[in-house]
């Protein structure tokens, strides 16, 4: 009886053996000792038929979703798999996270790899604490290097299947049970280093000398860049002891820090001092693995990039005039390793930031123009010998801030609605839709009743809001001639209380909608102009006449800043101030299913029909966090950081045939407007949104599919 169970024994043994052997190959493929290498200037990975050549077409990808912030790490493992799918399908080989993620994420990689003939792999981030760095400007302190190592270690041990991560506030943890080593083809260490840090570390530590390691060592590098190897080689020391496995690796770098000399630039940061990866050399088991350089390069920043005559004037291969380009080409030329792009691309926007020469600018664009402008990018990328590039970003991250907006929001609200006006949360491929109102013309989706009727040419105002927008509906008799203006009161005991000189108002005026057959635009009162106050009479940037007085009758147009003057040290010569109107209004249509869509869209005017549907960014009107109905208050008395409470926003509606007043609601009585109606809303803590995958996807997804 005995014999008999041994042998069954050992017949499900090797049945058990043949099937990790043969069987489930995908899954054996993520337990590769060596999964890629860089040969020459390409990497390689390792596949069932031996060696292959990749170039690297993916995006990167964050922790956060609408609601919360990074290091909740609230995204579901079926979340991260839908997004898989929906890479994949773009064509994508390559996704690029920056931590440590939650066990679902790794979970959902390996279910989507062995589901599919094309795998997605992973170049792998090791965070460092900004933080830290930024309060002891020095790499070598020993707080912010026990953090740093016990992260990394966490990395590799997570994607390993190496078991539990320990909670800890704002990072991921949980049990990691998932191997998807096979997976992670490279390592980027580090985050983009600010300048005073390295600084402060090489002047620390000037006679620290070179680093010789198991698997790094530095030829002629600074203390800054000998911390660099130190710190590679630690990790991958760890994971060759514990795992028997080594991968490429690099670290994290970007244009403000890059080796090359930049003659136009007079920034006392944006040309500082260089993190140079050529310094730094593989050696013994890593010199068969290799090593590469990674960088961040964005068409329109820092703004050397504009400005250096040797990009301006360098010819691409399309036979164009193209800076980023020549950028790329200055880079390859001064680097002995490979260049991965690790982050590019342009935010499907309506707020803006910084301007290209070409129109590759940070913002203001629409979802197919960012796409054709990623589109556009990439083919430079690879034209000019890189590695690959990686797409910023996959989804849109409403967490996020933009230095000409950020003083006029609540920092801790931020996730909580989607910000316009604000390009860094709008980089991504995939948006989280409000879109209550389509904004068509159509009048379709009001549910709310009227604030007004009316028997005379206005008919009927109407308003709805969601996380994005304030929604405003005017019916008219068709064929209307002449404007629509629409008064909006935020701040009670403040605003003007004439409109044109000829209709006064009962309330104050903190904003002046005219939509008009010309140019549309939004206009502020002069003692509400935040951007006046804050670069002109805070700042002293631009000049301002007088100081701002309360009921002034004064409506300003809305601007944001988009640089400050800036000194050519190469040319001797100094540009001006420079800001956009960001309150002109965009007539199109706003509904992401029109054959027509545009997603700049402010405005649709149905003349014919006698409709007018208008969707205001939150930020556009003052609001600081329109989930809890909280605005900016009394600017003048109280500084940028004022704040105010409100019930709701006044409204009313005009129509002005030249000067002369056409109609109103609510109607004008000897020349002046009553008190306005107040529209209100519910405040909201979790915000609703709906995915959609841009314009952009698509036509990133065709320009994959022709990169071999």
């Amino acid at each position: 009886m005995k014999k008999y169970i041994i042998i069954g024994i050992l017949i499900v043994a090797i049945g058990v053996g043949i099937y990790f052997v043969f069987g489930n190959s995908q899954e054996r493929e993520a337990h590769e000792i060596q999964p890629a290498r860089i040969a020459g200037d390409q990497f390689e990975v390792k596949t069932p038929d031996g060696w292959e050549q990749m170039t690297i077409k993916g995006v990167n990808m964050g922790m956060a979703k609408p609601g919360t912030f990074p290091g909740e790490a609230a995204i579901t493992e079926d979340e991260y798999y839908r997004w898989f799918e929906q890479i994949g399908e773009m064509n994508a080989n390559t996704v690029r996270v920056y931590t440590l993620h939650p066990p679902g994420f790794y979970k959902a990689l390996a279910r989507y790899n062995n589901r599919n003939e094309e795998n997605i792999y992973l170049m792998h981030g090791l965070w460092a604490d900004e933080g830290k760095m930024h309060d002891g400007l020095d790499a070598f302190d020993e707080a912010l290097n026990e953090e740093f190592d016990q992260d990394m270690l966490n990395v590799m041990d997570a994607i390993h299947g190496g078991g539990t991560v320990e909670a800890e506030p704002g990072k991921a943890s949980g049990n990691y049970t998932k191997d998807v080593s096979g997976y992670v083809i490279g390592w980027v260490m580090g985050v983009e280093w600010y300048p005073p840090f390295v600084v402060g570390t090489n002047e620390k530590h000037e006679d620290i000398g070179q680093y010789d390691g198991s698997f790094y060592r530095t030829e002629s590098a600074s203390p800054f860049e000998h911390w660099l190897a130190q710190k590679m080689d630690y990790i991958s020391n760890y994971e060759n002891e514990t795992y028997g496995s080594l991968r490429p690796m690099s670290f994290t770098n970007w244009v403000t820090t890059d080796i090359l000399d930049h003659p136009s630039d007079s920034s006392d940061m944006e040309d500082l001092v260089s993190v140079d990866p050529n310094v730094i050399y593989t050696k013994g088991e890593m010199e068969a693995i290799g090593q590469y350089a990674s960088y961040h390069i964005y068409p329109y920043y820092p703004d050397f990039l504009n400005n250096d005559e040797k990009y301006l004037d360098y010819t691409d291969h399309r036979g164009e005039k193209n800076n980023y380009a020549g950028y790329l080409n200055e880079m390859v030329k001064e680097h002995r390793l490979p260049i991965l792009v690790a982050e590019f691309g342009v935010p499907g926007s309506r707020g803006l930031t910084h301007r290209n020469p070409f129109g590759w600018d940070q913002g203001f664009h629409s979802e197919k123009k960012q796409g054709e402008i990623i589109t556009h990018l990439y083919e430079d990328i690879i034209e000019e010998g890189m590695l690959g590039g990686l797409v910023f970003t996959w989804q849109d991250e409403w967490f996020k801030r933009t230095w000409n907006t950020m003083d006029y929001d609540d920092p801790d609200r931020r996730p909580f609605w989607s910000n316009a006006q604000t390009n860094e949360q709008q980089f991504g491929l995939l948006s989280f839709d409000t879109h209550k109102i389509k904004v068509d013309g159509e009048a379709t989706g009001w549910e709310n009743d009227p604030l007004y009727t009316g028997d005379g040419t206005l008919k009927s105002l109407t308003m709805d809001s969601d996380e994005r927008y304030l929604y405003l509906k005017v019916e008219h008799d068709p064929g209307l001639e002449g404007s629509i203006n629409i008064p909006l009161n935020i701040v009670s005991e403040q605003g003007n209380h004439t409109l044109d000189d000829q209709v006064e108002s009962e309330d104050g005026i903190d904003f002046l909608i005219d939509i008009n057959s010309e140019q549309s635009r939004v206009t502020v009162d002069d003692y509400y102009d935040f951007f006046e106050i804050q670069y002109g009479h805070t700042l002293e940037m631009i000049d301002v006449k007088g100081e701002p007085k309360k009921d002034s009758g004064v409506f300003n147009s809305i601007r944001l800043a988009l640089n400050k003057e800036y000194y050519l040290p190469d040319r001797g010569e100094t540009l001006p101030f420079e800001s956009y109107e960001t309150g002109l209004l965009r007539e199109g249509i706003g509904d992401p299913e029109a054959e027509g869509y545009d997603s700049l869209t402010d405005y649709n005017w149905n003349r014919e029909e006698g409709v007018l549907e208008i969707r205001l960014p939150w930020q556009l009107i003052g609001a600081r966090d329109p989930s809890q109905r909280e605005f900016i208050g009394n600017i003048v008395e109280d500084g940028l950081e004022a704040s105010v409470q409100i019930d709701g926003i006044g409204i009313g509606a005009v129509v002005m045939d030249g000067q002369h007043v056409v109609d109103s609601l609510p109607a004008v009585e000897n020349n002046r407007i009553p008190a306005l109606t107040t529209y209100t809303w519910e405040k909201w803590d979790l915000p609703e949104s709906d995915e959609r995958l841009k314009k952009s996807y698509d036509i990133l997804k065709e320009t994959f599919g022709a990169q071999q």
